[in-house]
């Protein structure tokens, strides 16, 4: 207890402790950084200036866009900040910086749970239920949906950032990991985390599998309409949208509940960062190409944009 009230800090070990290795991990990693915020901020800004985007669909995409920012924005720079620093007291962060950290990481990863089973909710309505999707899936319908995601997304998991800030912390402050994970945490703690580990694993049932189940099961509703489509042209659209849509899906639940809703005893902070890497940097990176730039009407919006700005040169010079 004493030596938790003198801690102020901890250090974030990063991706390696390889010093040759920290120059090319800071590189690959700025940009994969670069190209998540253009790609994301793309979309979002098509969207806003497009009328043919301003639907339900693009704007559940617009808000995923603004989470997967929001990942690479909250882990990233520290990891990039770590590689550079030549020092190990030169990688600390403050004791609340990291459990802000922490608590922003599973806000958004619960909020991305609930935006997805959103997202897959829309495209049944409008691929299942075509005639009356207007009038279910109306501006305040879509509003109402998207509010409750944010909002669920980050009351969720102000219990589990209390619980961690409480911990006793006796044996090291060094965290092996390129941010404040939740289980390079619990394992510098002395302190008896049996509770919070319960407490994840009910969480991760509820936010976790229950949004996954609804997100898998309107999928599933979807791919048996497709299978009723008479045309294999029209078939074969709706099968490369749902494919795409369900990899991401895929490879974000894997990642997820792989990481958080294993045993204690089964984990591994080295295989953990790996996890780490693709929900909190990967996926963030490749979501903007597998929902939207992939989607003729983006491109669409895209071209014009591009056409625009093209104008605008001209008449500047």
């Amino acid at each position: 207890m004493e030596n938790q009230t003198l801690l102020s800090e901890f250090l974030i070990m990063g991706l390696s402790q390889n010093p040759q290795l920290q120059v090319p991990i800071f590189i690959v990693f700025l940009l994969m950084y670069l190209f998540t915020l253009l790609g994301n901020l793309v979309i979002i800004t098509l969207i806003c200036i497009d009328k043919h985007l301003q639907n339900p669909m693009y704007f559940f995409l617009m808000n995923l866009s603004f989470l997967d920012i929001g990942f690479v924005t909250v882990t990233i720079p520290k990891l990039l900040a770590v590689c550079l620093k030549a020092k190990e007291s030169d990688k600390s962060i403050t004791f609340s910086a990291c459990i802000l950290q922490f608590y922003l990481c599973i806000s958004f990863i619960s909020t991305e749970f609930y935006l997805l089973s959103v997202m897959a909710y829309d495209r049944y309505l409008a691929i299942c239920n075509p005639l009356r999707y207007a009038s279910i899936m109306n501006t305040r319908t879509m509003i109402s949906l998207t509010v409750t995601s944010w909002t669920l997304g980050f009351l969720d998991t102000i219990a589990h950032a209390v619980l961690i800030s409480n911990l006793y912390f006796c044996a090291s402050n060094e965290i092996n990991h390129f941010f404040c994970d939740m289980n390079a945490l619990l394992k510098l703690s002395c302190t008896d985390t049996f509770f919070i580990n319960i407490a994840t694993f009910g969480e991760g049932i509820v936010i976790g599998l229950g949004p996954f189940i609804l997100t898998i099961t309107s999928y599933g509703l979807i791919i048996s309409n497709i299978m009723k489509i008479p045309s294999n042209t029209g078939k074969q659209k709706m099968f490369s949208t749902c494919s795409s849509h369900l990899t991401a899906v895929v490879l974000f639940y894997g990642t997820e509940l792989g990481i958080y809703m294993k045993p204690t005893s089964g984990h591994s902070l080295d295989k953990d960062k790996i996890f780490a890497v693709m929900y909190t940097i990967v996926i963030p990176m490749l979501n903007p190409v597998l929902y939207s730039l992939r989607n003729k009407d983006v491109k669409w919006a895209l071209k014009k944009a591009i056409g625009k700005l093209r104008q605008i040169n001209s008449v500047l010079k």
